[in-house]
């Protein structure tokens, strides 16, 4: 794996840029889905979350759609200690040089303000995301079952009513254990897919009905996208094809000249946020944290100093942490991933979370 960029000189200027796994059909989904969210007067806010990140791409991606008011929370070990040695050898195997500061430095090319930051197994996030609050869980963290399971239920105590919970990797033959947690959850735990790509599984803890005819209807007007309907478990799934999917209109590189804190216009909220000014590269990377301490982490200085957005978390939690895992916890490899023992060198990464 290249190293990631670390500096404001190597920042991204294009989404293209980032490197990771985020195909065009899951970018007009994430698109399409959200941007319902935001248009939907029936919908009362909302936060956002995302277990695993990798390098941020579809962090990049999530961060537009945010509305005043709401939260965007990022788990993911960032090089911290994993909780167990299944998971220390994924994470070592392929993800040694992944940092937080290589995050940071690509989601504030395009972002006046980094997400709130959990440097953590994502076994803590049950605990640290407040119960009920989020309309987009996006899980790509690590691909061992027991972890999956974990993130799983997780999702389903922090969901809002009506949330939708995307798993990336649910097919792949070097994954076998995301396949497993997933289908236990539809089959045992009340889980209802909505629809699958070739590399995510769209999904839902509610009446999965209203979102699946509003997609379809969505669908019949898009002629690069393939899609099906066939039974599965005994309810409708909604199958897409992407190898002709014309990508959204993808987040662009903050101006260089733009003056900074100044408020940048959501997708679909018809009113731009107060953002925080935050500058790239100065985030504090993943050696200033020291694991197990729960504490705040060091913040930004200065102009790069960020804010938690109003009325989310706890008091003196600043949105940089790091967070002890539960005890027994497990858990995150960094999202985007691919599973310890199975990189897969030759495979184009045009697109990716």
């Amino acid at each position: 794996m290249s190293q990631a960029p670390t500096t404001a000189q190597n920042a991204p200027t294009r989404l293209e840029d980032v490197k990771g796994w985020f195909w065009a059909v899951d970018q007009l989904l994430f698109d399409w889905i959200l941007t319902r969210q935001n248009e939907d007067p029936g919908q009362d806010g909302g936060d956002l979350l995302e277990l695993g990140a990798y390098l941020g791409k579809s962090a990049i991606l999530l961060g537009q759609y945010l509305r005043d008011g709401e939260t965007f929370t990022v788990c993911d070990l960032f090089g911290a200690p994993a909780p167990d040695d299944s998971n220390t050898a994924e994470t070592t195997s392929s993800y040694a040089n992944l940092t937080r500061r290589a995050f940071e430095t690509n989601y504030l090319a395009f972002h006046d303000e980094l997400p709130v930051v959990i440097q953590a197994p994502t076994s803590v996030v049950a605990t640290e995301v407040k119960a009920g609050s989020c309309r987009f869980v996006h899980i790509d963290a690590s691909h061992l079952y027991e972890h999956v399971h974990g993130d799983i239920e997780a999702s389903r105590k922090v969901a809002a009513p009506g949330a939708v919970v995307v798993f990336d990797d649910y097919r792949s033959e070097h994954c076998p254990g995301v396949a497993a947690a997933i289908w236990g959850a539809v089959a045992t735990a009340g889980l209802h897919v909505l629809c699958v790509t070739g590399n995510k599984l769209y999904a839902t803890w509610d009446d999965p009905a209203p979102l699946r005819e509003a997609l379809l209807a969505w669908l019949e007007g898009r002629d690069d996208l393939w899609h099906g309907v066939e039974q599965v478990a005994g309810a409708p799934l909604v199958r897409i094809g992407g190898e002709k999917a014309t990508a959204p209109a993808l987040p662009t590189s903050r101006p260089r000249g733009r003056p900074r804190g100044r408020s940048r216009r959501r997708r679909g909220s018809g009113a731009p946020g107060p953002l925080g000014a935050a500058q790239a590269g100065q985030g504090p990377a993943a050696a200033d944290h020291r694991p197990g301490d729960r504490q705040a982490a060091p913040p930004l200085s200065g102009a790069g100093a960020g804010k938690r957005r109003a009325g989310k978390g706890r008091p003196g939690f600043g949105p940089f942490r790091a967070v002890r895992a539960a005890p027994g916890g497990s858990r995150a490899a960094p999202g985007g991933s691919r599973a310890a023992g199975c990189p897969q060198p030759n495979r184009v990464v045009s697109g990716g979370s």
